[in-house]
C-alpha cells in the first residue's frame, strides 16, 4: 500500500464526508493505493455513525473508536499500530489541513529520503489567542530539541512507515513526534510549507490547559530522552550532589571545631551549628535519591507497556491489544 492516512477526531461530524471525498479524489488522481484510518476519540456527536456509513461504501475507510476521550496522542498511537502504508500521513479532521498537500509529502519521503516531514502553516487563520502561544511553544521546543522546525504542532505530517512503528506517543507527546523520532535515530527530518484553511465547521479544541500541558510534557520529554533508559544516572547524579554537599558541610563543622580547640576555645555542641542540619538533611535526601533510582531501574525492567484506553468498535481492521 502506498499511503496510510491516520486521522484522529473528536466531534467533527460535519467535516468527515467532505474530508474523505477530498482525500479519495487526490489519491485516485495520483494513482495511490491508500487507506484512511479514522480514530474516533470518544466523540459525543454522530461522528462514529458517519464513519461507519463511509466504511460500508468505501473499503478504504477504516475506523477505531474509543469509549471515552483520551486525547490526540492516544488516538495517533493506536492508529500508527495498524497502518500498512509505505508512507504514513497524519492530518486533522476539521478541514484545516488540505489533502492537496499529500503528493508533496509523499515525494519528500519517497524521493528525497526524509524519515519525517512536518508541515509548516506559514500563514495561519487562527485567532491571536492561539497563534501567540504557538509561536512561544515552537521557539522553546526548537531550543530544547535542537530540531529546526517552525511548526511542531502542525497535525499534517508524513512519516516513513517504519518510523511510526518505532515510537510510542503518550500524554500530550503528539506535539513532539519529531523529537521522539530523532531519539530513535530517525534524524532526517524535513519541513514543508502547507496551506492552512479557516475552520469550516465546529469549534476549535485548543485551550490554555493544552498549552500549559505541552510545556510540562516538553520538560518531561527532554528529561526522559536523556535518562529514560537509565534513571539511576539521573537520580544518582542528584544523590551524589547531595552527598558532596553533606560531606563539605561535615568538613566545615570539623574544621571549625579543630580551629576553636587549637585556639583554646570551647567548641560547643555540634547541634548548635546550622551546618550540622544542612549536612544531615542533604545526606538523607541523597540516600532517598539513590533508593528512588534503584526502584526506577527495577520498575523499568519489569513493567510491560500498557494502554489505558478502551476500544468499543473497530471497522475494517484487525486490532490487537
Amino acid at each position: 500500500m502506498d499511503v496510510s492516512l491516520v486521522i484522529p477526531l473528536y466531534n467533527e461530524e460535519e467535516s468527515l464526508p467532505e474530508l474523505f471525498d477530498w482525500i479519495k479524489r487526490v489519491c485516485n488522481r495520483e494513482q495511490y493505493t491508500f487507506e484512511v484510518i479514522f480514530v474516533n476519540d470518544g466523540s459525543t456527536d454522530d461522528s462514529w455513525e458517519i464513519i461507519r456509513q463511509l466504511s460500508v461504501k468505501h473499503p478504504e475507510v477504516k475506523g477505531i473508536s474509543f469509549r471515552k476521550n483520551q486525547g490526540k496522542s492516544a488516538a495517533l498511537n493506536r492508529g500508527f499500530r495498524v497502518t500498512k502504508g509505505d508512507v504514513v500521513i497524519t492530518m486533522d479532521a476539521d478541514l484545516q489541513d488540505s489533502p492537496e498537500e499529500i503528493p508533496g509529502l509523499m515525494k519528500g519521503i519517497r524521493e528525497d529520503g526524509y524519515h519525517l516531514i512536518s508541515g509548516w502553516k506559514k500563514k495561519r487563520y487562527d485567532p491571536l489567542s492561539k497563534t501567540l502561544p504557538t509561536k512561544l511553544f515552537n521557539w522553546a521546543t526548537r531550543k530544547m530539541s535542537k530540531i529546526e522546525l517552525h511548526d511542531f504542532n502542525c497535525g499534517l505530517k508524513a512519516y516513513r512507515g517504519d518510523v511510526v512503528k518505532n515510537i510510542e506517543v503518550t500524554g500530550e507527546m503528539h506535539r513532539y513526534i519529531p523529537f521522539l523520532a530523532k531519539n530513535k535515530g530517525f534524524d532526517r527530518i524535513g519541513e514543508q510549507v502547507v496551506a492552512h484553511q479557516a475552520r469550516k465547521y465546529g469549534t476549535t479544541k485548543f485551550g490554555w490547559d493544552r498549552f500549559i500541558n505541552g510545556f510540562l510534557d516538553l520538560i518531561t520529554l527532554a528529561t526522559i530522552s536523556k535518562f529514560g533508559r537509565r534513571p539511576m544516572h539521573f537520580f544518582g547524579l542528584l544523590g551524589t550532589l547531595m552527598f558532596v554537599i553533606s560531606s563539605l558541610a561535615l568538613l566545615y563543622i570539623g574544621g571549625v571545631k579543630l580551629y576553636r580547640l587549637n585556639m583554646g576555645l570551647q567548641p560547643g555542641l555540634i547541634t548548635n551549628d546550622p551546618w550540622f542540619y544542612i549536612s544531615l538533611t542533604t545526606l538523607v535526601i541523597g540516600i532517598q535519591l539513590f533508593v528512588a533510582g534503584f526502584l526506577a531501574e527495577i520498575v523499568l525492567r519489569n513493567t510491560p507497556p500498557k494502554s489505558d484506553y478502551t476500544i468499543t468498535e473497530v471497522l475494517n481492521l484487525e486490532v490487537e491489544d
